[in-house]
């Protein structure tokens, strides 16, 4: 299950050109702030059309800006994860799980189904809690069972730790790690934090302003390779 990204996206008057690929495990995506590498992601989540080139996951194009393709955001079997949790907050945690389930028309199988993976994120004690009270790390707990609620083959984390505190930051980041062996996902996650690129990554995707400059597989441990490998672009 490999995503395949070639093109040319531009989001008001800035462009960057992207070429790479995503394999089953954890790409990050780094580089400088404004390098391009949120606008890469958007795109692949279906918000923004590439201007040219085209995006493809296991063989099937999600968008080829040729010949008019452009595969809707809900047809895409993505999940999302951002850097703000986007929690509707009149709705209870499960309720905001549930929300990626509306394809089964049965209300208490879709609250079966979304208090399962409010366990599996270790929230499970938090269904019922008022959503607008849960804490920076809790709420990304939530958003992450939303985002894999919907049996996503593709997770995509757009800084997803960003807001959070060092020790939720850690904690959070190991369990998106677990899950993602676990479940045998293709993932891609934007990050400018070095040590999220060396506790998850299987492959770095590097950004200059505007563009990529390289892709690389990471060895588990090579500390200073992977080093070397962002000074380029630091």
């Amino acid at each position: 299950m490999t995503l395949k990204v070639d093109a040319k996206i531009s989001s008001g008057k800035f462009s960057v050109t992207v070429d790479y690929e995503a394999r089953p495990g954890i790409t990050a995506l780094f580089g400088p702030s404004g390098s391009g590498k949120s606008v890469s992601l958007t795109a692949v989540a279906g918000l923004l059309r590439p201007e040219s080139g085209s995006i493809s996951f296991d063989g099937v194009e999600f968008a080829n800006a040729q010949d008019s393709v452009h595969v809707r955001t809900q047809d895409r079997k993505i999940g999302l994860v951002s850097q703000h949790a986007a929690l509707l907050s009149h709705l209870s945690p499960l309720d905001n799980v549930a929300l990626a389930l509306l394809n089964s028309h049965d209300r208490g199988r879709r609250h079966m189904q979304a208090k399962h993976w409010l366990d599996r994120v270790q929230a499970g004690h938090l269904a019922d809690s008022p959503t607008a009270s849960l804490s920076g790390g809790e709420q990304q707990r939530v958003a992450l069972a939303r985002a894999l609620a919907g049996s996503p083959r593709l997770l995509l984390l757009d800084e997803p730790f960003s807001a959070l505190d060092q020790t939720n930051r850690i904690a959070v980041r190991s369990l998106i790690k677990d899950l993602i062996v676990e479940l045998h996902l293709t993932a891609v996650i934007v990050t400018h934090d070095l040590a999220d690129v060396a506790a998850l990554a299987t492959q770095l995707v590097l950004f200059e302003p505007g563009r990529t400059v390289g892709s690389h597989d990471l060895v588990p441990g090579r500390q200073g390779e992977l080093a070397r490998l962002v000074g380029l672009v630091i």
